[in-house]
């Protein structure tokens, strides 16, 4: 066992450091972690798009220089925990190496590569689901109550981690009762456990409740703008397609937790897989929701399939390998953006990467780079214009002038890069940072960074003495090439009020009513 630890630790460790030699360095940080770096400055006990946790994290970044470094380090380092602790479950199955090999590869040639290196909350989300998980195996291996005490703790870190993590756990929670382990609940202890779970929770829901479930209308709007498009087909495909390479070895695990004999004890598993993938089709769930379910059933496939080639057919285990790393070279460009812009989408044309629908973006078309890497791109290219455009105000007009932007990414990227520029803060009233406007300011002039290609033809812009497109977004391949920077200079009594009523306005439909 000894020795199989210190495999599992390497292994943990070169899948911490591997995603820093794989992406390129052109690229930089993703549209939605310059949101969730922003939720840093701002610590609350909840945010409109996600509970606090993640924020936790943003905070430490800016504590230890905001370096990109940093930014990835979590991420990298929750993937790399996430990895120990389902090494863990197959050492405790009675795994050995070739089982941590497997489950290593289920790791660096999967969605996990990527998920593992954006400081976004699914890297909390997917650890989370593995510890409730564990906790669980290991409470049915030892019948020691600690467990179920890690288990409320999982869950309720969790659930300060992301919301949807409250699927997995009623997917657990219906396995156990549906299977001969839901004697467990007639454990005291389970209780005890669920209301540590419910104490951790609470100052989010206090918050979401005091400000009428914010929640309820981020949810709303991610149904309308995005989930309404994902089909129950494309959602299903891409629980093969993100894992291509390693497929085989969670389908292995499935079915051995499903069907064998020997599995019994773990069969609520199995019905947990399934409960939760119906939860996430019921809720139009995009296909890396379900990410958090599979470490388990890595766990238990590696395992497995170690346990069927100990003896006989050993040469399927140099195939398994072979195999995975065969699709390693069309897999992992896609997962990680491992080449510049136009040597990716070069690479995409020569493979057909469309046909995997990794090119299809939330606008249900394909493009020439996936749309987390088009996220990557122009933020500092659009921070650099906004103060040049900034500086064309001379000190006075610059005391009465704010910045405006039109969504998170663009407000994100120029508060990120303003201690480089020189920029004061950037408002927008798009995402969690509509909570951040002053419920009161005082501007004359607006410099105003824009997706609206259109936007200077718009009635309110007839409400400023000067009105001058200063600019645009040139970056190739950036989702945001082509926005505007305007400068607009002594705005009107009647656009200051109309501007001071729409914050307001959509500051209330936030709120459920």
């Amino acid at each position: 066992m000894k020795n199989w630890n210190r495999l599992l630790y390497l292994l943990a460790f070169i899948k911490f450091i591997l995603p820093f030699f794989l992406q390129n360095p052109i690229y930089e940080p993703h549209r939605d972690e310059l949101l969730y770096l922003a939720e840093g400055r701002h610590m609350a006990w909840g945010f409109m798009e996600v509970p606090p946790l993640l924020s936790v994290f943003a905070w430490l970044t800016h504590l230890f220089g905001d370096g990109f470094y940093w930014i990835k380090f979590w991420p990298s380092l929750f993937g790399a925990l996430t990895f120990i602790i389902t090494g863990k479950i197959i050492l405790s199955l009675g795994g050995k190496s070739f089982a941590l090999i497997l489950a290593f590869l289920s790791f660096v040639l999967s969605g996990y590569l990527r998920v593992h290196y954006l400081f976004q909350p699914n890297f909390l989300e997917i650890f989370f689901w593995t510890m409730i998980a564990f906790s669980i195996i290991r409470y049915i291996q030892t019948t020691q109550n600690k467990w179920l005490y890690i288990f409320g703790i999982s869950v309720g870190l969790g659930m300060m981690s992301k919301y949807s993590v409250a699927f997995f756990v009623t997917a657990i929670l219906i396995g156990l009762l549906i299977t001969k382990q839901r004697k467990i609940f007639t454990n005291k202890h389970f209780y005890y456990a669920s209301l540590i779970a419910l104490i951790i929770f609470l100052p989010n829901f206090v918050w979401q409740y005091n400000l009428h479930f914010p929640v309820v209308y981020h949810m709303k709007e991610l149904q309308r703008t995005q989930l309404q498009y994902v089909s129950p087909v494309t959602f299903l495909v891409e629980q093969f397609t993100m894992q291509l390479p390693v497929f085989f070895i969670w389908l292995a695990g499935l079915l051995f937790v499903s069907f064998s004999s020997n599995a019994a004890p773990w069969r609520f598993l199995g019905w947990s897989y399934i409960i939760v993938l119906v939860l996430l089709l019921l809720g139009h769930g995009k296909g890396y929701y379900a990410l958090g379910a599979y470490p388990v059933l890595y766990a238990f496939g590696s395992f497995y399939l170690e346990k069927l080639t100990s003896v006989r057919f050993k040469i399927w285990r140099y195939a398994f390998v072979i195999v995975s790393f065969l699709w390693s070279p069309i897999f992992v460009p896609i997962a990680i953006p491992i080449f510049i812009p136009e040597k990716l989408n070069a690479f995409y044309k020569k493979t057909h990467a469309e046909k995997t629908g990794a090119l299809k973006w939330e606008d249900g078309k394909n493009h020439p780079l996936p749309q987390d890497f088009a996220d990557m791109l122009s933020w500092e290219e659009m921070a650099k214009k906004m103060s040049k455009a900034y500086n064309t105000l001379d000190s006075n007009e610059k005391r009465m002038a704010i910045l405006f932007c039109d969504n998170y990414g663009q407000a994100g990227a120029v508060n990120f890069y303003s201690p480089k520029y020189n920029l004061p803060q950037a408002y927008s009233d798009n995402a969690s940072f509509l909570y951040w406007i002053p419920d009161s300011f005082h501007f004359d002039n607006l410099v105003l960074l824009t997706d609206d290609k259109n936007e200077m033809q718009h009635a309110f812009i007839k409400n400023f003495t000067s009105a001058v497109l200063f600019d645009s977004i040139t970056t190739p391949y950036a989702r945001e090439k082509g926005d505007l920077i305007l400068v607009l200079k002594n705005g009107n009594a009647d656009f200051k009020k109309m501007m001071i009523e729409k914050l307001e306005k959509d500051k209330r439909k936030t709120r459920m009513n």
